[in-house]
């Protein structure tokens, strides 16, 4: 099915609102729990916020070791030079503001039992619900010759942040005529379309300020997200600045050498000016630690209200979950916390979770000025996370003008959106 604007603006209603008509009676507001939430993006800020909207006079807890959070969405724009990396960053005042009590440490570790979460200091956070929201980490060695010295060579920039910069500064110091390799692995990863979003935009700034270079993608699939409106989109904007390889073509990477600036792959060696090796990944370090990942190293969940199949009074939302076909993204995560935390609203006040509608709809971009989505739409009934048929949209192909622009204006305005709702 393809996009139309009327089914988008249902759609983005309905990511923004779907928890609400759920909420039951005022007694909702008289439970007094201690909620402590660990992680504080998009999945984690937006709980906090969310369960002290439903539970006022909660004791709501935010455990994040960074001051400020730096946002994945448009990172892939300040790697090209179009945004500043300021743009994407957001501090937690407006959560202190409301009655949050944000801790600047890190989570340790969590006893189950005790229902304590451990800090970095050595002091302890006592809970009676507990949502974990750790987004992602690297899973080094997976990829032969990728550690964490290697990143600092080929950066994976797929935490923003001090990566984002250092692929943007490699790119600045290329010398035109220079080669960019960027590998793509398997899924599950985070942000589904979100190589092919930077592809599209390294290879415009390679086209406009280094016309001499190009970027080769090697990629470990043969398919991913919007596929074909990114081919139509390179065919048309980037002929002569970006080849995709995918695994058919053997393009799958096996192994880097950060030395030698060179991906292999099981027929060949490419070496590289500058290199963006996005490697595998697994659910946020103190998951497995909590014992709420699985052996895939990510983490089962009831989706009717995101608690750990694998520990009791303890929830998982965002990147860290298993909850295909909903995608690892910014907003499946923002719409699985307000979810989570009126679901647990219900449960305190001794009503049954139910059931309810999710949506998700990611925008990339494939020019400065253009872009592409998909949208999703999933029922969580029987407790089986499933897209609803019929439903959701992509872009069109061979778009009427005005189309990607307009897109990409939407793209924008749910931005400014969803970080002013969830950091205030």
């Amino acid at each position: 099915m393809t996009w139309s604007p009327k089914r988008r603006d249902v759609l983005a209603g309905l990511a923004g609102t779907a928890a609400l008509p759920l909420l039951a009676s005022p007694a909702i507001a008289k439970a007094q729990p201690k909620v402590v939430i660990v992680g504080g993006g998009f999945g984690g800020a937006a709980t906090a916020r969310f369960v002290k909207t439903y539970l006022p006079g909660a004791s709501v807890t935010l455990i994040e070791p960074q001051a400020c959070y730096t946002a994945c969405p448009f990172s892939n724009l300040v790697i090209a030079g179009l945004r500043s990396l300021e743009a994407q960053q957001f501090g937690y005042e407006g959560l202190k503001a409301i009655g949050i009590n944000v801790i600047g440490d890190r989570a340790d570790d969590v006893d189950p039992a005790a229902r304590t979460v451990t800090l970095g200091s050595g002091d302890t956070v006592s809970y009676d619900k507990l949502i974990l929201s750790p987004g992602i980490d690297i899973r080094w060695g997976a990829l032969e010759g990728y550690d964490e010295s290697a990143a600092s060579v080929m950066p994976h920039a797929w935490k923003a942040g001090p990566q984002t910069s250092l692929l943007r500064q490699q790119l600045e110091a290329m010398s035109d005529g220079g080669t960019v390799i960027m590998s793509v692995p398997t899924a599950p990863y985070r942000c589904p379309p979100g190589p092919y979003e930077r592809a599209s935009l390294i290879a415009h700034y390679l086209k406009t300020q280094k016309p001499a270079s190009r970027l080769i993608i090697l990629d470990a699939k043969d398919e991913f997200s919007k596929g074909p409106l990114f081919l139509e989109a390179w065919a048309e904007h980037y002929p002569d600045h970006l080849e995709w390889i995918g695994a058919s073509d053997f393009g799958r990477v096996i192994s880097v050498d950060p030395g030698a600036m060179a991906l292999s792959t099981d027929f060949d060696t490419y070496e590289a000016d500058v290199a963006n090796v996005i490697p595998p990944q697994k659910a946020g370090e103190i998951a497995a630690r909590v014992g709420v990942a699985d052996q895939t190293g990510w983490c089962p969940i009831d989706p009717v209200d995101f608690s750990s199949t694998l520990q009791p009074n303890i929830y998982v939302i965002g990147d860290a979950t298993i909850a295909a076909p909903m995608p690892k993204s910014a907003f499946s995560a923002n719409l699985q916390a307000k979810l989570c935390a009126l679901q647990i609203a219900r449960e305190l006040n001794g009503e049954t979770p139910a059931p309810t509608i999710l949506a998700n709809t990611c925008y990339s971009y494939v020019t400065p000025d253009g872009a592409v989505s998909i949208t999703g739409v999933y029922s969580n009934e029987g407790g089986q996370l499933s897209s609803i048929e019929g439903s959701g949209g992509l872009s069109p192909a061979n778009p009427a003008p005005g189309v990607r622009a307009a897109e990409a204006a939407e793209a924008e305005a749910w931005f400014q959106q969803i970080t002013q709702q969830t950091f205030g």
